[in-house]
This record gives C-alpha cells, structure tokens and sequence, in this order.
C-alpha cells in the first residue's frame, strides 16, 4: 500500500469515529449542536469548534500547493504540471476532453443539486433540523473518503479511470457542506462559503490550465506515473499503459 493510501484510510478511520462521536452527542450531549445556530458560534464552546477549525484548515489546503495531499486535488496548480518533452500538445483533443468531462460534471451538479433540494424540503417541512443538517454533513464526509478509498459512483458519471484524473476531485467540500446552505448560522455560512470559494478556484483553473486536468498533456496524470496508487481498485490493470 502507498504512503498517501495509508494517510487517507487513517483519514477515513478518524472521520468515521468523528460521525460516530458527532451521534453519541446527539443522544447524549445535543446541546452540543447548538453552535449550528444563529451566533451560538461566539456565545459558547463546542467541540464542534474543533471541527470547523479542521474543516477550514482542509478547505485552505486546497488553495494552496501543499505534500501529502493527493495528486487529484493538487493539479491545479502549475508545479505538478509535467509536459511531455516529445510532443506538442493537441489543443483541438484537449478541447474535446474538457467539453466531455465538462458535461458529465454537470450530470453530478444535476445529481446533486437533486439530492440537496430534497434535504432543503425535508427542513422546509420541519422533518429535519439545524442538528441534522450538521450529521448529514458529517456523513458527507465519511463518504468522500469511501469514495476515494473504496467505491465511488460519480466515477460510474463522468467516466474517469480515477481519483487522480477526476474532473470534480476538488469538489468534495462543496458537496459535504451543501447541506448548510438551508442553515442561518455563522458555522454553516462561513463552511458553506469557504467550500464555495474551493469550487470557483477549481473551476476557474480549469478554464485558465485545462492542461493541467489531461492525462495526454499533464504526463503526472498517467498511471505509469502514479505515485499515489490511491484507488487501487482501478488502476492495477492500467498502471503500465
């Protein structure tokens, strides 16, 4: 198993037990959730204070080339663009590779959107409140990493062979943090829009270096040059192509 493998299971195996714990408050402790409401933020502490000093740290990291952090979220930046040395870049196929993987991306927003609008009916009609909203995030963010680690089903969408190459790799806080968008709060605005600010930077970076987003003109991108062997599930069989 690599190195940044074995980061993120430790990484999955903490965010489990952060969901686990975040439950066990919730039966025994709800008033920890409190600081999901209004200005509660300033007005006492929580220990999901700490969390949101972690979620932002996560977010900040993805503005900023940083190590330890996989591949697929740190391409957008010009120092892990690696040209080939042997041939010129075909701009009119890059052109084409973006536009697909531009339309698949809008399948997930689509998808998504679909799924948030639901969890924003379910707090409209009262079934759902500002707590749960808190715990759906929560396991929002276990799964990303069982995305990345396990299975994902956005890859079944856009058709990409991994993590490393996926269009939307960087719009996983986004996702986790949608749901807050239906909360009045400084903790659910500031993660919201934090997140939101990740998204545009990403996309944006996209438009400006789709370059660096193509396996055939980013040569980091190949699996013959993976070093990260995140999703192994996918990419044994085409590591030597």
């Amino acid at each position: 198993m690599s190195k940044i493998r074995k980061v993120y299971f430790r990484k999955l195996y903490a965010r489990i037990s952060i969901l686990i714990a975040s439950i066990l408050l919730y039966i025994f402790a709800p008033s920890q959730f409190d600081v999901v409401d209004g200005w509660t933020f300033f007005k006492k502490f929580s220990l999901f204070h700490i969390m949101w000093l972690v979620w932002v740290f996560d977010m900040i990291t993805q503005l900023i080339p940083v190590k330890n952090i996989a591949l697929g979220s740190q391409k957008l930046f010009k120092g892990k663009f690696r040209p080939s040395l042997h041939k010129l870049l075909d701009w009119d196929k890059l052109g084409d590779y973006i536009k697909k993987t531009n339309k698949a991306a809008g399948k997930v927003m689509a998808a998504w959107a679909a799924l948030i609008a639901f969890i924003g009916a379910l707090k409209h009609f009262k079934v759902i409140e500002n707590k749960h909203i808190l715990l759906i995030s929560i396991a929002f963010y276990v799964c990303d990493l069982i995305c990345v680690l396990i299975w994902c089903p956005f890859r079944l969408m856009l058709g990409n062979k991994c993590c490393t190459t996926c269009r939307i790799f960087n719009w996983d806080h986004f996702m986790m943090f949608s749901p807050m968008i239906f909360v009045n709060s400084f903790f659910a605005g500031s993660l919201f829009l934090l997140a939101l600010i990740d998204l545009v930077v990403w996309e944006i970076m996209i438009y400006l270096h789709p370059e660096r987003f193509w396996e055939n003109s980013n040569m980091a991108l190949k699996c013959s040059e993976c070093t990260d062997k995140l999703c192994t599930q996918y990419c044994q069989r085409l590591r030597n192509k």
